[in-house]
């Protein structure tokens, strides 16, 4: 079901002032262009890079580059703002998350500040992007384990470093509702994937990792791609569209105020069969070589969307294979106009 197909009761004004934290990134980026299109005037965004840096400039967005785990600049940011969307976090794919806890674990000091600043500032509407990184990781130890449903985050056992400070900020979100009455909603997200978001660097999530590694064998020559891990692990991966659509939702339904949903597809897949996929798309057949040493993740993970359908009539559902066809395409162009010297996402 596509958006305009949907009717969302935003409670919004055109002139309503949205602020999206996190917004040079990948899905911060992607929801300032969504709520522009949709003709809403006053959008502010803010990130931590240089504006130089941002994965997407939206004309006629207010683009603001400033450190949000400071907390003066927290209480500037959501200045008469009625929705503030939180993205901010220092984050990337497992490479990134198991190597480096500590930075994703200070991202808490955002939400900390952020939350404050918009309940003393009078926003209407909250939104945490947390993540199905913090559901208890001894349900994930097998590539077939069942789908994750919301309830399973407790007893906790979060993955260490950025699941815990996900479930943590989803519990500031909570509170602040039910003690001084701030409207929150969080969603956890799985694996969200799509064009104009990270490729290379080491903060790339598996689909575009592999899109990659495909488009580079084929243009060097290579017949070989690394996997990391053994290729068994399991995961579902959701496309951006259906992510946008889905914070819009989340955010604006009644039902799902303080309450932890998960978005994301229940479409599960080995990294083995994804990368089997992306070969297809590229056309193209290498020899594979398992890296067991590296970053790899919990064996399994799917998302149980029985909540989400019964509360929203919805869930994403953009099939992979049409997903990953875009991203790969995209990446491939990325790929081409780096190697021929142009500026490119993340540049």
């Amino acid at each position: 079901m596509t958006q305009p197909e949907m009717h969302i009761d935003r409670k919004l004004a055109k002139d309503d002032l949205i602020l999206i934290t996190g917004a040079g990134g990948f899905i911060g980026g992607a929801l300032a262009r969504y709520f522009h299109d949709l003709g809403y005037t006053r959008i502010r965004a803010v990130d931590r890079k240089p504006l130089a840096e941002w994965y997407q400039r939206v004309p006629g967005v207010e683009c603001l580059s400033t450190d949000l785990s400071e907390k003066e600049n927290a209480v500037r940011a959501v200045e008469a703002t009625v929705e503030v969307y939180n993205f901010a976090a220092d984050m990337g794919g497992m490479g990134f998350i198991e190597r480096f806890r500590v930075e994703c674990l200070r991202s808490i000091l955002i939400n900390t500040h952020l939350v404050e600043a918009a309940w003393r500032a009078g926003t209407e509407r909250y939104f945490f992007s947390s993540s199905a990184c913090a559901y208890n990781t001894d349900l994930q130890k097998d590539p077939g384990a069942r789908a994750l449903k919301e309830s399973d985050a407790y007893p906790a056992m979060a993955e260490r470093g950025y699941g815990w400070e996900k479930l943590i900020s989803e519990i500031f979100c909570q509170e602040y509702w039910a003690e001084r009455g701030l409207e929150t909603h969080i969603a956890r997200f799985h694996n969200i994937y799509g064009p104009d978001g990270t490729w290379f660097g080491g903060r790339e999530k598996a689909p575009a990792a592999i899109c990659r590694k495909v488009i580079e064998a084929k243009d060097t020559g290579n017949t070989e791609i690394e996997i990391w891990g053994d290729g068994t692990q399991t995961r579902s991966f959701c496309f951006i569209d259906d992510c946008v659509l889905g914070i819009d939702l989340i955010m604006h339904c009644d039902k799902l105020i303080a309450t932890p949903i998960n978005l994301g597809t229940s479409e599960l897949i080995s990294i083995d069969d994804l990368v089997t996929m992306v070969e297809q798309i590229g056309a193209v057949k290498l020899a594979r070589k398992y890296d067991l040493d590296a970053p790899k993740g919990v064996a399994g993970r799917n998302s149980d969307n029985t909540f989400i359908k019964s509360v929203l009539s919805w869930e994403p559902d953009t099939p992979l294979r049409v997903g990953m066809a875009k991203t790969y395409a995209w990446i491939e162009q990325q790929y081409r106009d780096r190697k021929a010297g142009k500026r490119v996402v993340q540049d």
